[in-house]
């Protein structure tokens, strides 16, 4: 064996108990010291007593404390394999600390009532904020919407997977037509919905649209007084911003298809609409399943269009829940029930998403 290859051999140290004992103890004492600060900070803020911490500090320093002790400790304990975790220990716990605890801040928010307007500050409340939610029409009204909104992703995967197959073929002008299509995907939501939403649909002063209506001699036409037309409009503005998106995925999907597939199953008859059926669409169906499914993750975030347009109106018929909870921190500066709303939001999406990805695999899944 070469003395290079010795380079890639991890020997096992001389370690004896007394270390070990050492690094064990490192570890959990630091841990305990971690549990006892977090438990007395938990009591501050929801117990009423006083130990004398002004904000959550001292948790972050207890934490960081059991973070070098953690990685001290695997030294200790491990010897070299220790110091190989190393590599991967701190960027670990860099990503708990901010996940886990934004997360835990955030359920110690959702159970307090804590309006910015009131002098009192933020005080627990129990279950008060959950029940404020079962009882609230509006927040339910935002969720059925919301259904109404992810149903809209299936005729846009239609008409995203119609553009990539003529993007897909020998035409004219395709490289013009693929950065002409991909344009609304490079425009910020919030630049389309006062593109089109605030300067061309809207009625006073007339937009564009309106104003050919009334040269048409037709009556002006109202896209966001009427719930229907408004929740349609939104709909289509969002469409329009991110169908090009699940094109470009399933127009890369399509050209890494082997073009000798394409010609065996035009050899075995297999043409025009049964060639894409039999052939193309089960090719393409992981490729399918990631686009739809990153395209209802930003489904679920719909917001800045509805913010920016309706404000939520008419009535509510627009309303999505990440619009609804943006003005219950705006307008009525309600943080406690606000931060509620969102984590029963949260809950719901990765039982949803959960779901959806465990059928996904089953249906990808080849059957004999």
């Amino acid at each position: 064996m070469s003395e290079g290859d010795l380079l890639h051999i991890v020997t096992n140290d001389n370690i004896g108990p007394t270390r070990i004992t050492l690094g064990r103890t490192v570890i959990w004492g630091s841990l305990a010291v971690l549990v006892v600060v977090s438990i007395l900070q938990v009591l501050q803020s929801f117990g009423g007593q006083d130990f004398g911490f002004a904000s959550w500090r001292p948790t972050l320093y207890a934490y960081i404390l059991f973070a070098v002790c953690l990685s001290w400790g695997q030294v200790l304990i491990k010897g070299e394999h220790g110091k190989r975790i190393l590599f991967v220990l701190p960027a670990s716990l860099f990503v708990v600390s901010l996940t886990v605890f934004p997360l835990l801040f955030g359920l110690i928010i959702a159970f307090s009532d804590w309006n910015l307007s009131a002098p009192d500050g933020r005080k627990f409340n129990g279950l008060a904020n959950l029940v404020q939610m079962w009882n609230d029409p509006f927040y339910w009204n935002a969720l059925g919407n919301m259904v109404w909104y992810v149903l809209a992703i299936l005729p846009e995967y239609v008409v995203a997977f119609a553009l990539a197959l003529m993007l897909n073929a020998e035409i004219r002008g395709r490289k013009f037509f693929r950065v002409a299509f991909l344009m609304p995907l490079m425009l910020s939501p919030v630049a389309v919905s006062w593109m089109i939403g605030k300067s061309m649909l809207v009625i006073q002063p007339a937009g564009p649209v309106i104003r050919l209506a009334k040269t048409l001699g037709y009556p002006s036409p109202s896209f966001f007084s009427n719930p229907l037309t408004a929740k349609i409009t939104i709909m289509l503005m969002d469409a329009w911003t991110f169908i090009p998106f699940m094109m470009i995925m399933i127009l890369a999907g399509l050209q890494a298809i082997p073009k000798e597939l394409q010609e065996a199953a035009r050899v075995d008859g297999a043409t025009g609409w049964r060639a894409f059926w039999e052939v193309t669409f089960p090719l393409m169906l992981p490729v399918s399943v990631t686009a739809v499914l990153i395209r209802l993750i930003f489904k679920l975030k719909l917001a800045d269009i509805i913010i920016s347009v309706t404000s939520g109106g008419p009535g509510g018929a627009t309303d999505s829940v990440t619009s609804f909870i943006f003005r219950e921190y705006r307008d009525r500066s309600n943080v406690g029930y606000g931060t509620l709303l969102a984590m029963f939001y949260l809950v719901i999406i990765i039982v949803v998403m959960t779901v959806l990805m465990k059928l996904a695999e089953r249906w990808m899944q080849p059957r004999y």
